[in-house]
């Protein structure tokens, strides 16, 4: 059962690339997602207006759609800036990194919005208080705002890491060898189209469940000795 007429191993392999494109893509959406709070939390219009743009097209356009302008779009104009600063050959994008770029792109703006509302989360008077009693702005930030933050954004978070880890299904339109795209192969060869996408169907509730189980421990974590209505 296990070997699935031959290519057991090859849809493991596909499960590990899409569980380390997972990883790669939740790191630049974290990172986009804090800059772009932050931008908008700024007060300064330009970081504002620049940010406020970013979320809003984002959220507004399909992932998919997104996904081929992104990569094909993209190939195109590095293809077109190369004989710019001499450079003649053809390049060609890695399906990883133009899958990791763009999951992370995309879900910059979820997490921005997520950060935001974590951040505004944290009453002022606190900050202020850590300023009164002679604290950095490191200190305050780092002792008082980050683990409140982290604990209000735990929920936005764990919503938007589980809809980023079903949207990784995705790339497999642009060649990367994932699961979706390896079970899509095995099913074409063996006629089986219901016993591979069945395996990915029970990898993703796996990875799902394990993730649900961490969040919900971390939730915990961060919530202790907090008084819930």
């Amino acid at each position: 059962m296990l070997n699935l007429q031959g290519y057991g191993p090859s849809i493991l392999q596909g499960t590990i690339l899409t569980i380390e494109l997972c990883l790669a893509s939740l790191v630049i959406a974290m990172f986009l997602g804090i800059i772009t709070a932050l931008a908008k939390l700024s007060g300064s219009r330009p970081l504002n207006m620049a940010a406020t743009a970013y979320t809003t097209v984002i959220r507004g356009i399909p992932d998919l759609v997104l996904m081929l302008l992104i990569f094909f779009g993209g190939q195109v104009l590095i293809n077109q800036l190369g004989p710019m600063v001499g450079y003649e050959e053809y390049i060609d994008i890695n399906p990883f990194v133009a899958g990791v770029s763009t999951i992370g792109f995309i879900f910059g703006a979820y997490m921005a919005e997520t950060f935001r509302g974590a951040i505004l989360a944290v009453p002022d008077g606190q900050l202020e208080a850590g300023y009164s009693y002679g604290m950095s702005r490191f200190q305050v930030f780092s002792r008082i705002l980050l683990p409140q933050m982290v604990r209000h954004a735990i929920p936005g978070f764990g919503n938007n890491w589980l809809v980023l880890m079903k949207t990784t299904a995705l790339v497999s339109i642009i060649g990367l060898n994932d699961m979706v795209r390896m079970a899509a192969l095995a099913a074409g060869a063996t006629r089986m189209p219901f016993t591979f996408y069945s395996v990915v169907a029970i990898n993703y509730l796996i990875l799902t469940s394990i993730s649900i189980l961490i969040l919900n421990w971390l939730n915990n974590k961060y919530s202790a000795g907090i008084i819930k209505d």
